[in-house]
């Protein structure tokens, strides 16, 4: 297949900057830039949109998201070594990326975007399931962001998408689910990065739902869900016993049994569950 641009191969690019990936920062780069073209392509068109993008790296996916067209790229990268390879990517689009040296846990993304805004992002590990938890829980809803497209370990993804009565499933599906629809758009063997992960990866996108699947006061939704899978192998009159004196009553009124155990609730379930307690 052909170049998507005009800058060096990215394994050309590491060698020249010293972009040895560190595992202390979650870091494994994905080098085939087709592939990264390729999930860029996962949210549809963005030539109208921009695009916040996580742990920038050496900027594969940022090219990729550049070469399919995005408006504009706002790249938070917290590895000052990556940053000259960064700017020679903002020289070759001009006015289309711009990268912020920080920590994206701390910096206000927002106040660089214009909607539409999409993520997209090949997540350092070390910090991917606390920014998911973050995009899917903001004091308003529906998001500032149009969808999510980010890369997992595939063990993470599959907990994401996981249907109840899976051991897969948990407090991460409920909350993604709840609020979002969600997928896995595509999945990565070890060796499409440097250094190999043990482990398989996967892309998930989420899209927002207008409103959550089933009404619930969110922080109510949130505190029973934590509950109920902390202590995922006892009952639920059990593993929520702190939430309320009378919690076998309340699950009954919320029609469900005392025994049960968390995996096999339903979404609808545990927002019933929420209303019921408060």
């Amino acid at each position: 297949m052909p170049p998507i641009d005009r800058l060096p191969p990215l394994r050309e690019v590491i060698a020249i900057h010293g972009l040895a990936a560190k595992k202390s920062l979650g870091q494994n780069f994905l080098l085939d830039l087709n592939l990264t073209a390729r999930i860029a392509r996962i949210p549809g068109d963005l030539t109208q949109a921009d695009v916040l993008e996580v742990g920038p790296g050496p900027g594969g996916l940022t090219r990729g998201l550049l070469a399919e067209g995005a408006r504009r790229v706002l790249a938070i990268e917290k590895d000052t070594r990556c940053l000259p390879a960064l700017a020679e990517i903002a020289e070759a689009y001009p006015g289309r990326l711009e990268v912020i040296e920080g920590d994206a846990l701390e910096v206000d993304a927002r106040a660089h975007l214009n909607g539409p805004i999409h993520v997209v992002a090949n997540l350092p590990y070390n910090v991917g399931t606390e920014l998911l938890i973050r995009w899917l829980t903001p004091a308003d809803w529906p998001p500032y962001w149009q969808s999510l497209t980010l890369m997992f370990q595939r063990e993470v993804a599959e907990r994401i998408v996981a249907q109840p009565g899976t051991k897969a499933y948990g407090r991460l599906a409920v909350l993604a689910q709840w609020k979002a629809e969600a997928r896995i758009a595509l999945t990565l063997p070890p060796e499409a990065f440097t250094p190999p992960p043990k482990i398989s990866s996967a892309v998930v996108h989420l899209r927002p739902r207008p409103e959550p699947a089933f009404p619930a006061d969110p922080a109510a939704m949130e505190r029973v869900v934590a509950k109920a899978f902390n202590q995922r192998r006892k009952m639920l009159r059990a593993a929520l016993k702190g939430l309320h004196p009378q919690i076998e009553a309340k699950l009954e009124e919320a029609g469900i049994a005392p025994t049960a155990r968390a995996e096999t609730l339903s979404i609808e379930q545990f927002a019933a569950l929420a209303r019921t307690l408060g």
